[in-house]
């Protein structure tokens, strides 16, 4: 069995290989859009560990800290696991003749695919970071598959490729930008959305008319867009030891922490803070629950303490974040706990509106 044979066996038997995307997965090796070395895989020191990551169906890492040197090493572009880089295809709902604009190049893998299946004519890829663009170029051009890979911020979209028939984005946007509904018209566009509270969904949106709308769906977990990027900082970024104002609350942070459904919503309407869940190493089952402002300015905690019904909380800065938090929680609650699939997305002119179960049924601000 050659390698790449083993990763369309690892697809086929998770069920994540859609039969119209079979014949792009099985002639387009993934191994020559995988750097030698990257962390956890060395093709030279450890090949048959290289190509366990590189044919399985696992995310590599491909950058880190944008290329710089000396960073805390987070992930800032990569090779994204097969089968969610499939799942969002079929979202994508491509057909014969399409014309597909990829915003996030990445090592090239996702252009191929789809070049393979359409014809690389009908493929257009923008890459913002340059060198990451020009490696895609590079893995492109091996495979024997030369899609055009555009260096440039894709926020603005494609503009020279437009009009699209299908826009799909590989990293995750808190605004999807108008630009790409003015160059899809009649067309899709799927994306990773979300904002820094919950930011693992994906958007489907249908263009007609000069709007974009949809659902989301799917858990997906993908790097930021450069200029809209969220929950990058350490509690030690933000906390600084200063005194917060004191109260209580009956909230349970393990309530919220432990509820997709109630991350998603609370993210809706937060989508500027973000909470990190700190457990106590003293085997007491404590834990400290953060909500941590994006401009690092405000801070909140809540003191889970086990059997107890309230919770010291502590809260810091110009915004009260976790009284914030508390009214969206107390506002889901109220909805009957809405699911995630209950909610859409408008994007027009006027901005982006999420909704609950109707377009004019708006989730209230913050």
């Amino acid at each position: 069995m050659t390698l790449q044979k083993r990763l369309v066996e690892i697809l086929t038997d998770k069920g994540a290989l859609p039969p119209e995307w079979r014949e792009a997965v099985e002639s387009v090796d993934r191994g020559l859009f995988i750097p030698d070395r990257f962390e956890g895989g060395d093709k030279e020191a450890d090949p048959a560990q290289w190509a366990r990551l590189a044919y399985g169906d696992v995310p590599v890492v491909t950058q880190v800290d944008d290329g710089e040197e000396g960073g805390p090493g987070r992930p800032t572009s990569s090779s994204s696991m097969p089968s969610m880089m499939l799942e969002m295809l079929s979202l994508l709902d491509v057909h014969d003749g399409h014309r597909i604009g990829e915003v996030g190049a990445g090592t090239g893998l996702n252009a191929a695919w789809m070049a393979h299946r359409l014809c690389r004519e009908n493929v257009v890829t923008i890459e913002y970071d340059p060198a990451v663009a020009e490696q895609a170029r590079a893995n492109l051009k091996t495979a024997g598959l030369p899609v055009v890979v555009i260096t440039g911020d894709g926020m603005a979209g494609i503009p020279a490729f437009s009009p699209l028939d299908r826009l799909i984005c590989t990293c995750t946007v808190r605004t999807v930008p108008y630009a790409w509904v003015e160059q899809t018209p009649g067309g899709k566009i799927v994306t990773p959305w979300g904002g820094s509270f919950h930011s693992y969904s994906f958007a489907v949106l249908d263009v007609s008319d000069g709007t974009a709308q949809g659902r989301f769906t799917g858990y997906p977990e993908f790097m930021w867009a450069r200029n809209q990027r969220g929950r990058q900082w350490a509690i030690g970024d933000v906390y600084h030891r200063q005194e917060g104002v004191k109260s209580t609350t009956p909230v349970d942070p393990h309530d919220i922490d432990n509820d997709a459904d109630a991350l998603f919503a609370i993210g809706t309407r937060l989508r500027d803070a973000y909470p990190k869940l700190h457990h106590a190493d003293d085997g007491s089952r404590e834990a400290t629950y953060w909500i941590l402002g994006d401009d690092r300015t405000s801070w909140a905690t809540v003191e889970y303490v086990p059997g107890r019904t309230e919770f010291e909380v502590e809260q810091y800065g110009p915004r009260r974040l976790w009284d914030e938090t508390a009214a969206a929680w107390e506002w889901w609650l109220a909805q009957g706990r809405p699911a995630r699939d209950r909610f859409g997305l408008t994007v027009d002119r006027d901005g982006q509106r999420v909704w609950l179960d109707e377009p004019g049924w708006l989730v209230p601000a913050s």
